[in-house]
C-alpha cells in the first residue's frame, strides 16, 4: 500500500491509539459492507469482489461457540494477500459464518467479530478517519519499525486474555499481492500465542489456546483480456518499450505469451533502475543485462537497501523484511519528533532543520518502500502458472512499481474484471498441548515458536495447493 507523499515538515511522534470497540460503528460497517466491496469509495481500495465463499467453516463456527461458552481462546492466524482482505473477512464473519452457524445447529451470539492487529502507518495515508474507524472496529496499532512495540504488545495480551472476539493476526506482516504464494512468516504470531498460554497459566485459568490458520484466495469469475492487453501496453508505453500485444482471443499459447511479456517489462524495469543506482547513487554498475529476472531483481533490491541503509547508518545484516523495518524505524525516528511535542520550545532555525532532516528521511525511506512493491517479483511463480489470475497480480504488482517510481502516492489500480474471495479454514492447533515444551527452559521456548511458526506455514501452503 502506497503511503502519503514525503513530508514537507517533520511532526510529533505517533501515539498510541487504544481499541475502543464500538458495537454501533460495527453494525454500520456490517449494513455498507457490499456497497465497499462492490464500488471503489476510495483510491486506494482496489474493491470490485462480486461473491465470498468458504470451505471448512464448519470449524471455525464450532471453535467460535466455544470461545463464546468460555472453554478456550482462539486466535485466528489469517493469510494477508491484498488490501481487499479487512472487507472479505468482515463478510465472512458477518454474513457467511452466522449462516454455516445456523445450518449446524450451533447457538452463536451476535455480532461475530474479531479483534485484530494492524499497521501503525496506515491513518498516515488513509487518513486520520480510518485510524478511528480501525480503533472503534476493535483494532490495535502496533509500530512496525520499533524492535518492541510494548505498548502494542501489551494491548494485544490484554485482548489475549479478555477480549470479547477472537484475535486475528497475519504471520505474514504484510502483503504480497500473490494469492498463491506465501511470503515469509514473522515468528511474532507464535510468540503471542505462547504469552497467551503463559497468561492464562499465571491466572490460574484453564481455558485451552487454540491457533487456526485460515487461508484466502481471489479468483476473477470472469476475467478481462481486454482490461488486460489495455493495462500491459499502458506499462510498455510508461516504461518506454515498444507497445506490442497479444490477441485476446487466441488462447493457444495466449498465456504464455502473457507471461514473457511481462517479464520482458519487468526486464526493461530493471534495466532503468540499475542504471539510475549506478549514477545517482554510486552502486556498482550491472556488467551483465542477460542474467535471469530473478538475479537481476536481487540486485536491485540489494542496491535499493543499502543506499536507505548508508543514508541512515544501519548496517546490511539481516533478512529482507528485517531490512525494510529497521529502515522504516529509523525513517520514523527523524520524521516523528519527540521534540515537537512542544514546538514552542524550538527556535526558527532548530524547526526548519528538523523539517529538511524530516524530508531527507521521507525519500531515503522510499528506497525501503520500493523493495516492498518489487520484492514479490518473481518470474517463476509466473512462469510455472501462467494463469489468468498470475498474469493479473503480477501486472498489478508492476502498475504499482511504475506509480510509485512516478510519485504517485494513490494510484488507483485498474480493474481486470470482478473477483470471487475463496476463505479456507485449517485445522485447529492446541497451543496449550505445546505450553509444556515452551516452558522448560529458553532453548526449549526458542524451539517450540519455530516449529509453530513452521506448521502455521505448512498449513497455509496446504491450501494453496
Amino acid at each position: 500500500m502506497f503511503p502519503l507523499p514525503p513530508p514537507h515538515f517533520a511532526h510529533p511522534p505517533l501515539d498510541f491509539i487504544p481499541q475502543s470497540y464500538s458495537p454501533w460503528v460495527l453494525r454500520l460497517v456490517h449494513g455498507i459492507l457490499p456497497l465497499l466491496m462492490r464500488v471503489r469509495v476510495r483510491r486506494w481500495l482496489p474493491s470490485g469482489i462480486s461473491k465470498v465463499e468458504a470451505t471448512g467453516a464448519e470449524t471455525l463456527a464450532e471453535l467460535y461457540h466455544q470461545f463464546q461458552t468460555g472453554r478456550i481462546r482462539l486466535i485466528l492466524a489469517f493469510r494477508h494477500v491484498e488490501v481487499d482482505d479487512p472487507l472479505t473477512g468482515l463478510y465472512f464473519f458477518s454474513r457467511l459464518l452466522p449462516q454455516v452457524a445456523h445450518r449446524q445447529g450451533i447457538p452463536l451470539q451476535l455480532p461475530m467479530h474479531v479483534h485484530f492487529l494492524y499497521d501503525r502507518g496506515m491513518p498516515l495515508w488513509g487518513g486520520r478517519w480510518l485510524g478511528w474507524l480501525l480503533s472503534r472496529l476493535g483494532g490495535i496499532p502496533v509500530h512496525r519499525g520499533r524492535r518492541v512495540d510494548r505498548l502494542a504488545l501489551n494491548a494485544a495480551r490484554h485482548l489475549l486474555m479478555e477480549g470479547q472476539f477472537p484475535f486475528v493476526i497475519a504471520p505474514e506482516g504484510a502483503t504480497n499481492g500473490h494469492s498463491e504464494r506465501i511470503n515469509p512468516l514473522e515468528p511474532g504470531t507464535a510468540q503471542l500465542c505462547f504469552w497467551c498460554a503463559e497468561d492464562l497459566a499465571k491466572a490460574s485459568r484453564s481455558e485451552t489456546v487454540i491457533i487456526l490458520p485460515i487461508g484466502i484466495r481471489y479468483h476473477y469469475t470472469h476475467p478481462s483480456w481486454e482490461k488486460l492487453e489495455r493495462l500491459l501496453q499502458h506499462l510498455e508505453k510508461v516504461s518506454g518499450l515498444t507497445v506490442s500485444s497479444v490477441d485476446p482471443g487466441s488462447a493457444k499459447n495466449r498465456n504464455t505469451r502473457y507471461a514473457q511479456r511481462i517479464c520482458r517489462l519487468g526486464h526493461q524495469v530493471l534495466t532503468q533502475m540499475e542504471a539510475f543506482y549506478a549514477q545517482v547513487h554510486h552502486q556498482p554498475p550491472a556488467q551483465v543485462h542477460d542474467l535471469p529476472l530473478n538475479t537481476r531483481l536481487e540486485r536491485v533490491l540489494q542496491q535499493a537497501l543499502k543506499t536507505a541503509e548508508h543514508h541512515f547508518g544501519l548496517s546490511s545484516q539481516g533478512d529482507v523484511n528485517g531490512r525494510c523495518r529497521r529502515i522504516e524505524e529509523a525513517a520514523w525516528i527523524q520524521i516523528y519528533r519527540e521534540e515537537l511535542r512542544d514546538p514552542r520550545s524550538l527556535s526558527a532555525l532548530s524547526r526548519g532543520l528538523l523539517d529538511w532532516n524530516a524530508q531527507q528521511a521521507s525519500l531515503y525511506m522510499q528506497h525501503m518502500r520500493l523493495v516492498e512493491s518489487c520484492v514479490a517479483l518473481r518470474e517463476e511463480y509466473l512462469l510455472e502458472k501462467p494463469s489468468f489470475e498470475r498474469l493479473a497480480e503480477t501486472a498489478l504488482i508492476v502498475f504499482d512499481v511504475l506509480a510509485r517510481l512516478k510519485g504517485e502516492a494513490y494510484p488507483a489500480r485498474p480493474r481486470l474484471g470482478w473477483r470471487a474471495a475463496h476463505f479456507t479454514v485449517g485445522d485447529p492447533i492446541s497451543i496449550t498441548e505445546r505450553w509444556t515444551t515452551y516452558q522448560k527452559g529458553r532453548q526449549e521456548a526458542k524451539q517450540a515458536v519455530a516449529q509453530l511458526t513452521e506448521d502455521l506455514r505448512l498449513a497455509l501452503e496446504q491450501m494453496i495447493q
